[in-house]
């Protein structure tokens, strides 16, 4: 009986090598969209909760340009967060 090294224990190293770097790619994948996520749900709750912080008074016009005002000034790093994580899936 001849001994063998691990190329014996695990099959062709070559083979093995493809194997291990195609998982290291699926995880990587998988981080990147898990970070997407992260970054796109962080977005909307910024969003959210800077629309629940007003307290908005008036009739419905002038409450309607409240919640604008507020969206318009939390919406660019809304915006950044969903951008950077859409260029990170890329």
């Amino acid at each position: 009986m001849e001994q063998g090294g691990l190329g014996d224990l695990f099959g062709d190293p070559e083979e093995l090598q493809r194997r291990l770097a195609e998982f290291a790619e699926q995880l990587h994948g998988q981080q990147r969209l898990a970070w997407a996520d992260n970054a796109i749900k962080l977005a909307v709750d910024m969003t959210v909760a800077a629309v629940n912080r007003v307290n908005v008074q008036g009739n419905p016009d002038a409450q309607a340009e409240q919640i604008r005002s507020v969206i318009a000034r939390i919406f660019p790093e809304a915006v950044a967060l969903v951008r950077e994580a859409r260029e990170g899936l890329q």
